[in-house]
């Protein structure tokens, strides 16, 4: 199995232009809360849960893909994911389900549309088309480069 460092040596070198990077910085969190709040829009059984519950397990899953390859990534995302559930369900909360599911859904497209362009700048496709596994990667190599600058290591 890869290393956090294999993963975010390849992921960087797709990602060198600083145009590239700053779109990254704004696209790939927004992409990752859109999915978290579509997921958080879907309509729960009361006998069985509360809104935000199908958003639970694909962030379990992903969270221990991250803990996998670095204990400290891991319990960064899931802070990370924990944020954004908390701005998820704040958004529920004042828009209601659908008015969420139609933000979500826009600002998702607009988002892949950004990184689209960004790639364009950079002369490169997304790594996602090499290997799937580098959508869990994005997120993850933002929140490695911001423990870095905050002096903690991944």
């Amino acid at each position: 199995m890869r290393n956090i460092h294999d993963w975010f040596g390849s992921y960087s070198a797709d990602h060198a232009n600083a145009t590239n990077r700053a779109i990254h910085w704004l696209c790939v969190p927004a992409i990752l809360w859109c999915v978290i709040a579509v997921l958080w829009a879907i309509p729960v059984p009361a006998m069985i849960g509360r809104a935000g519950l199908w958003a639970l397990p694909p962030m379990f899953l992903a969270f221990l893909f991250y803990y996998r390859l670095s204990r400290p990534l891991g319990l960064a995302m899931a802070v990370v994911f924990i944020v954004f559930s908390l701005i998820a369900e704040g958004a529920y909360r004042a828009l209601g389900a659908q008015h969420l599911l139609m933000l979500a859904i826009a600002l998702f497209v607009l988002a892949w549309i950004g990184q689209f362009v960004g790639h364009v700048i950079e002369g490169k496709r997304p790594s996602f088309f090499t290997d799937l596994a580098y959508l869990l990667i994005g997120p993850a190599w933002l929140t490695g480069k911001l423990m870095r600058r905050l002096g903690l290591t991944c």
